[in-house]
């Protein structure tokens, strides 16, 4: 009776691996739900030094991170092209974390010269505690558009703030975190270049956006046991300036939004989507066929590159 309701060992076998599969499934998920819903913030001042220095600070994800960083208790140097925009973002988070220190240094991260800003930059702080880098500045499309049609500046500027900008201020702070074996890397990347499996019409920017996440994750390798941290922030959408999105929805949070998700995940995983619906994009985009994923998004960027365009032309009649 016994060996008559025995099954045959292809089956066991095929029912142990559909067991295995699905216990990694089930413990990715419940690892992915602690690291979005219960892990704690990272002491950023104890665990890496007392101040933070965090490029594009005037606008969007740059502002929403100074803020941030503030309210975790760390000074703050705040880098941007603007004068007038430092000094307004400074005031603010001294009116709101009263005995917060504060500086400001201007870099045009797009202007000739670069190189010898952030030398400027790497001298001022010198002998500050520097915890945290946050790479944020950085520079996109106006609109979609086919890759003939991209002029040398714009190629230039992608290139300049997504890719020089963030070597250089690495290789300025990295030193000083090196001599205190401390300290937390952040860049920010895009899902447009970890995410997608392509962004047609937006291909110098997911380009240079992949330079950050290689770069970053290579660096992750190479200072971890030095007690640096280098993490690449992939967020999808967020309702900035830079993305064209004035109204926050779940899939486009607002910077403050996805600011806050962002300073919890400093110095775990070097490649993440802080914000929860990001990273469950992410997980959807990765088991659609990638012919799908790519036939939808060029659909999508040819109707954004159309609504340009026609924009442009409307601006060039007045």
């Amino acid at each position: 009776m016994a060996g008559a309701s025995a099954q045959p060992a292809w089956a066991q076998a095929l029912a142990a691996v559909g067991l295995l599969v699905a216990s990694r499934a089930a413990t990715r998920l419940a690892l992915w739900l602690y690291a979005a819903f219960l892990r704690p913030a990272k002491p950023l001042r104890r665990r890496y030094g007392a101040w933070a220095v965090v490029t594009g600070a005037t606008d969007g994800i740059g502002r929403a991170l100074a803020f941030e960083l503030a309210a975790a208790g760390l000074g703050l140097v705040l880098v941007g092209r603007s004068p007038d925009k430092l000094a307004a973002v400074s005031k603010e988070v001294s009116a709101r974390f009263p005995g917060a220190e504060v500086r400001t240094f201007v870099i045009d991260f797009a202007a000739d010269g670069l190189a010898a800003s952030v030398a400027a930059l790497a001298e001022s702080i010198r002998g500050l505690d520097v915890g945290v880098l946050v790479n944020n500045a950085g520079h996109g499309y106006p609109y979609a558009r086919y890759f003939h049609e991209v002029d040398e500046e714009l190629r230039r500027n992608l290139i300049r703030l997504n890719v020089e900008a963030v070597t250089r201020m690495t290789h300025a702070v990295l030193p000083g975190m090196v001599e205190r074996k401390r300290g937390a890397v952040v860049n920010i990347g895009s899902g447009a270049a970890s995410i997608m499996p392509s962004t047609p019409l937006y291909t110098v920017y997911a380009a240079t956006k992949a330079y950050a996440d290689q770069f970053s994750r290579s660096l992750y390798v190479e200072y971890k046991n030095k007690g640096i941290d280098v993490q690449c922030q992939v967020p999808m959408y967020v309702a900035t300036k830079m993305a064209s999105i004035r109204q926050a929805s779940l899939f486009a949070p607002s910077p403050e939004t996805y600011a806050r998700a962002a300073v919890r995940y400093i110095g775990y995983e070097p490649r993440c989507a802080p914000y929860w619906p990001h990273a469950l994009l992410w997980f959807l985009f990765s088991v659609v066929p990638e012919p799908l994923v790519d036939g939808y998004v060029l659909g999508m960027s040819l109707g954004i590159r159309k609504m340009g365009r026609a924009k442009e032309a409307r601006k060039k009649a007045v």
